[in-house]
């Protein structure tokens, strides 16, 4: 890179974090014909679309495993480590889990970049991973002409103790841990749209981890969670009430969006495609009560990044949920879900 080039990581990438994802629509053929359950010892794979998976090593100790990596979603280098490991970590917790065991992911312009700003980004990764108490143990690493980071993360849990997204009931109260609208602000930040007050929200918004929502949600007696990333508050909804064998209601006015996000929906430069085909995808099981506005229907399928957790609880657990309380679990045609 040359000295006096300015680096904007935004701008090396034809997406951002989780927008980047195939959308759900696309990819369930493609999962829907590989046959990757059958091991006794696997308790969550692939079928209800969870968070990781989950294997069986003893009566007492199941292994909890995911990956998670993405191109940049914001500009700061040390803030996209940040970002991408929190999110990483967050498949971890949504299962009830604690992680324990990190191993960095990474595509790397390295000739145009060098290594500057590599070490930057990885130093963001291990700092988070530090404080959610897990150990970096090594990697792997490619050259890419677009930078990419992540982690492969593994987690400890009591085979009894799983809390996977399949698991709700009718009845359950829903709570969202996070705000929405990271899709919106990083979008408008790539295409120099947004104030940096409003990027710096979102930041902190992503870079936080979601171990104490979790904690809370085992607190609460949480029958199913799982977190909000790239499918949208809908889709993963979508994918929680479907496992769980039940409808969903949704109260718009409830969910939480980052301060200032809400005003960028009404303009289209700052919508990601990710967030286009959530949007198209949540037609097909969604209601939408004719006075929700457009900004909100879309925030409800923003493409989030290191989102917060999704959590259902039972009413008794009401008064130590975590979050905002969005809506509900009900009966009615599985994964159905109606907003008002």
């Amino acid at each position: 890179m040359a000295t006096d080039e300015v680096l904007r990581l935004s701008q090396l990438s034809h997406g951002a974090g989780c927008a980047c994802k195939i959308g759900a629509a696309e990819l369930q053929p493609v999962l829907d014909g590989l046959a990757l359950d059958g091991d006794p010892k696997l308790l969550v794979g692939a079928a209800t679309r969870d968070d990781a998976a989950v294997y069986r090593l003893s009566d007492g100790l199941a292994i909890v495993q995911s990956a998670d990596f993405f191109t940049p979603i914001v500009d700061d280098l040390y803030d996209f480590g940040r970002i991408a490991a929190a999110n990483a970590l967050s498949d971890i917790y949504a299962m009830g889990a604690e992680p324990v065991l990190c191993l960095n992911l990474v595509a790397y312009p390295l000739e145009r970049l060098g290594l500057g700003p590599l070490r930057e980004i990885l130093r963001g990764g291990a700092a988070v991973a530090a404080d959610a108490g897990a150990v970096i143990a090594g990697g792997h690493s490619i050259d890419d002409p677009e930078p990419k980071y992540g982690m492969s993360v593994t987690g400890v849990i009591h085979p009894d103790r799983v809390l996977t997204n399949a698991g709700g009931s009718a009845g359950d109260r829903l709570y969202l841990t996070k705000p929405l609208g990271g899709g919106l602000v990083t979008t408008a930040a790539k295409r120099d749209l947004a104030a940096p007050d409003l990027i710096g929200r979102a930041t902190a918004t992503m870079a936080e981890l979601n171990r104490d929502g979790a904690a809370a949600a085992n607190a609460a007696g949480a029958t199913a969670m799982t977190d909000v990333t790239g499918f949208g508050l809908l889709g993963h909804l979508h994918e929680l009430a479907a496992a769980s064998g039940c409808a969903a209601r949704v109260e718009a006015a409830a969910v939480p969006a980052i301060k200032g996000a809400l005003a960028l929906a009404s303009d289209e430069r700052c919508i990601a495609g990710g967030s286009r085909r959530n949007a198209a995808h949540a037609e097909s099981f969604t209601v939408f009560a004719p006075t929700i506005d457009p900004e909100r229907r879309l925030l409800l399928c923003d493409a989030m990044t290191s989102g917060g957790l999704l959590v259902a609880v039972p009413p008794p657990g009401a008064e130590v949920a975590p979050g905002v309380e969005i809506g509900e679990l009900t009966g009615g045609a599985p994964g159905a879900i109606t907003v008002s």
